[in-house]
């Protein structure tokens, strides 16, 4: 989701002012995220990287991303420093960096209640030993936002950990398909908070849906869990077009899991119109990615604009940037214009010039509110 030019938005960075990030779930997502922020540690603001809007986003060079907490049940994970576990368990991205080096952040044991599904209890054993605490380690470890990659299909887990998220005062970046910054109950409890949000259910580069070879395949092969996530999907291309499809004339979905695939994941599209005279036109197209990678750049943009709204009092979800980065926001309009609004809330929310530091992140309720 590059904007396709690698100039540096907003003031020069503080070296030493960082977006410290907690991740709530290491698997896949989470081992290509990390990578990502290592890989891209000293990359010239001035460049274009694909995947990402700028190196630089409002005055944070990726390399101001600092990891402060990781949370997951995996026994293979949980104790383990997250630079080793996010190639520990049923891990199988791709590692395009395998020189993290040990970032000083043990996996600490998280809450399962829904986040293990009947196909996943085969493949993980649950880490033994109670909950650690979500909100006294979020805040002894000064973590400004929190990101979730929690399996899909994790009502009840998502609800719990967001209620944590917010009796720590941080912001939120909401990958997955359980809505949260889209409905009205849980978007003005952020800003009764004065906490901001970017959701729902991340986006990819590039899209592609039918069928993979990770754990995010395995576990969805539990239909019922895939309810939200089909509705997520089908949002996200619809929303290209100029008119509203019938419900009868779109499908949209993962079909199966396909284990030698592993993080890859194949899509077969095929698109059916009418040309002059109403005659019949066919295009049809078959698309292949890694799955984690594919994400993580848009991560990176999406935990540096929540730390810009902190930095700036705004609470809720933020209107620009989650129409452009998630699949299913509050408010769903066309990549073009998504970015645009995104481009100018970075422009107007950039970090202060040296010497007029910004607001701190802890926000009050009655901070300002992105509309």
């Amino acid at each position: 989701m590059s904007t396709g030019n690698g100039s540096t938005n907003g003031a020069a960075r503080y070296q030493d002012d960082k977006v410290r990030v907690a991740i709530i779930g290491v698997g896949n997502c989470a081992s290509s995220f990390v990578q990502g922020v290592h890989y891209y540690r000293d990359t010239d603001p001035r460049e274009s990287v694909p995947g990402l809007m700028h190196v630089d986003v409002g005055g944070y060079h990726v390399s101001d991303i600092e990891f402060s907490a990781a949370f997951d049940i995996d026994a293979d994970k949980v104790g383990k420093d997250l630079s080793e576990a996010i190639f520990a368990g049923q891990n199988n991205t791709l590692k395009f960096d395998t020189e993290v080096p040990k970032l000083g952040v043990e996996v600490q044991r998280g809450m399962t209640h829904d986040g293990l599904g009947k196909y996943l209890k085969e493949k993980i054993t649950k880490a033994p030993g109670p909950t650690a605490d979500i909100v006294d380690i979020l805040k002894e470890t000064r973590t400004d936002v929190v990101v979730s990659y929690l399996p899909v299909g994790s009502e009840q887990a998502t609800k719990w950990y967001v209620e944590q998220i917010l009796e720590a005062g941080c912001g939120f970046v909401n990958c997955i398909p359980v809505f949260i910054a889209r409905e009205d109950y849980w978007n003005k409890r952020f800003k009764k908070a004065g906490l901001p949000i970017v959701g729902d259910d991340i986006k990819s580069q590039v899209g592609a849906t039918n069928v993979g070879g990770n754990m995010d395949f395995y576990n969805m092969l539990e239909r019922e869990r895939l309810e939200s996530k089909k509705i997520s999907k089908t949002n996200a291309v619809t929303s290209i077009m100029g008119h509203t499809l019938p419900a009868d004339d779109v499908h949209v979905g993962p079909s199966d899991y396909v284990p030698w695939l592993t993080d890859r994941k194949w899509a077969h599209i095929r698109l059916e119109g009418q040309a002059f005279g109403d005659v019949p036109l066919t295009a049809e197209l078959k698309l292949e990615v890694w799955d984690s990678p594919n994400s993580a750049g848009i991560v990176i943009d999406a935990v540096r604009c929540c730390k810009l709204a902190l930095n700036n009092g705004l609470s809720g979800q933020l209107d620009g940037p989650s129409s452009y980065l998630m699949k299913s926001p509050m408010n769903q309009r066309p990549d073009s214009e998504a970015r645009d609004l995104t481009e100018e809330f970075i422009a107007k929310y950039a970090r202060k010039p040296l010497g007029k530091p910004a607001k701190s992140g802890k926000a009050t309720a009655s901070a300002k509110t992105e509309k």
